[in-house]
């Protein structure tokens, strides 16, 4: 039966039975680095050389996981210069094989990565299991096709390889980014170093079993497990010719600043906070989807989330309702249960981050409306889906990255006051647009200042689509023609 709440206005929404997903996935107690094809213990102090990973909707401990010393990160770094010279020889549709063997096995393994990104992220199965999971096969897929064809991606150049490739990826989409850097870079013949985020490193430790299933030769991949100082060794290697990071602006700021001086290529997919701009004429019940799915069904913990709504002011009551509807019909709870809607937040200091922005509004000025449908699970980090009225563009909540399920709604009058007020930001990775007028969407996407427009859809992706930003968002663009010319020299 549908529940209501007698004579509020809270919404019908039906009690489904639990629907947890039966995969059994097995987590060993421990795990080391993956270096040469071989799993190497880690060789720094004892007392620092574990550290434990955690289930955000449980709070407990899924397993102790290395933590990479400098000279952990010097013997991979070593492993792929020592292994560049054979893969960067080896016939490019030879290379093509091994990357179609990984899709091919990320494929067939597919229901179990799904289970163990959600269980070490926190976000929602139902994504890692549409979306995450089938994306990243796509990217090894698409990128193998490319591995021979290099001279006609570049016609009248002479591509070769960069050399040795650090890369460093976030806990938000922890398998997905892997794909999205390892399979451009062993496409175009690099060798590479991949360092997981330190709060989701099991898929990547997973993918590394992936490649030694597919007889990836010793050395092309290594994977270095840690925290932010063994991502500083790696940027700071000597023998690393290529950096590829995705992550937050501050972290990005001072990559550059520690490799400006070197001849070190460097790309970067930094933070966002990208508008959604829905004009009265645009089909709302799509629009409010689109927005939905954009903050909420993935935490916000993306840094393309949309998470400022800009509403043509004649339409800003209806789609306020509408949005509050909706949101309210959510359910947080359970990642590994199908019906779950808003998974669990990845870590406790993400969380008080949240909440201290969700203080923070109130404060300034700004309304806050919280769905409080559902009680939330005792342990684990959790976050009801949420947006602010009354937001004004001097609000934080308006200028900084949550990285939440949290929306700051403010109207506008006319499409140059929209445009001046989306591009009204340091950052500038995505975009939303929503109206029925063709000619519109094309001027409007025009004039906005972001790296990806989407138009009357939202976060849709495409391993051929080049994705990346423009001021503090980064620069350099991945999948595409686009992403692999960061990973190639052309003569």
């Amino acid at each position: 039966m549908p529940r209501t709440n007698g004579a509020t206005a809270q919404p019908p929404r039906w009690d489904y039975a639990p629907a947890p997903e039966t995969a059994k996935v097995s987590i060993a107690p421990r795990y080391d680095h993956f270096i040469n094809n071989r799993w190497t213990p880690p060789t720094g102090p004892k007392s620092d050389a574990y550290f434990d990973t955690l289930n955000p909707a449980t709070e407990k401990t899924l397993a102790q996981v290395a933590h990479g010393s400098d000279a952990d990160v010097d013997a991979a770094v070593r492993a792929a210069a020592k292994a560049l010279p054979r893969w960067r020889a080896l016939p490019p549709t030879e290379r093509a094989k091994y990357i179609f063997r990984i899709a091919r096995r990320v494929q067939e393994r597919a229901r179990e990565l799904a289970v163990l990104e959600s269980t070490d992220s926190g976000k929602p199965i139902k994504e890692s299991r549409d979306l995450d999971v089938p994306q990243a096969a796509a990217h090894f897929f698409y990128h193998a096709g490319w591995a021979d064809k290099l001279p006609y991606a570049f016609p009248g150049r002479t591509p070769t390889p960069v050399g040795v490739c650090a890369q460093i990826i976030p806990w938000n989409f922890p398998l997905l980014m892997a794909a999205w850097k390892l399979a451009p870079a062993l496409a175009c013949g690099n060798t590479c170093v991949l360092k997981p985020a330190e709060t989701t490193p099991l898929t990547a430790l997973r993918l590394a079993e992936i490649i030694l299933d597919a007889d990836l030769p010793p050395g092309v991949v290594n994977v270095v497990t840690g925290d932010a100082r063994t991502g500083a060794a790696l940027v700071n290697h000597p023998r690393v010719h290529k950096i590829a990071f995705t992550g937050s602006t501050d972290v990005g700021k001072k990559i550059a600043a520690a490799t400006a001086a070197s001849p070190k290529r460097l790309t970067l997919e930094l933070g966002g906070k990208s508008p959604h701009i829905i004009f009265e004429d645009a089909s709302l019940d799509q629009a409010i989807e689109g927005v939905i799915q954009g903050i909420y069904f993935n935490q916000g913990e993306v840094c393309c989330a949309g998470s400022r709504l800009f509403v043509q002011e004649s339409i800003l009551d209806q789609v306020i309702r509408r949005l509050e509807h909706r949101m309210k019909s959510l359910r947080v709870g359970d990642p590994l249960d199908k019906n779950t809607d808003v998974g669990a937040v990845n870590s406790r200091d993400q969380l008080q981050r949240i909440d201290k922005y969700l203080a923070l509004g109130p404060a300034e000025g700004a309304t806050l409306h919280r769905a409080n449908h559902s009680t939330l699970p005792e342990r684990g980090y959790w976050c009801r889906p949420c947006f602010f009225t009354g937001v004004q563009p001097s609000h934080l909540v308006a200028r900084e990255e949550i990285f939440g399920p949290v929306l700051s709604v403010m109207s506008f009058r006319t499409p140059d006051e929209a445009i001046a007020r989306a591009n009204n930001t340091p950052y500038g990775l995505a975009a939303g647009v929503w109206t029925d007028k063709g000619s519109k969407i094309f001027d409007i996407a025009r004039k906005l200042k972001a790296g990806v427009v989407w138009c009357n859809t939202y976060n849709q992706f495409d391993p051929a689509s080049p994705f990346g930003g423009y001021k503090e968002s980064g620069f350099g663009r991945e999948g595409g023609r686009h992403g692999l010319r960061a990973y190639l020299n052309l003569a």
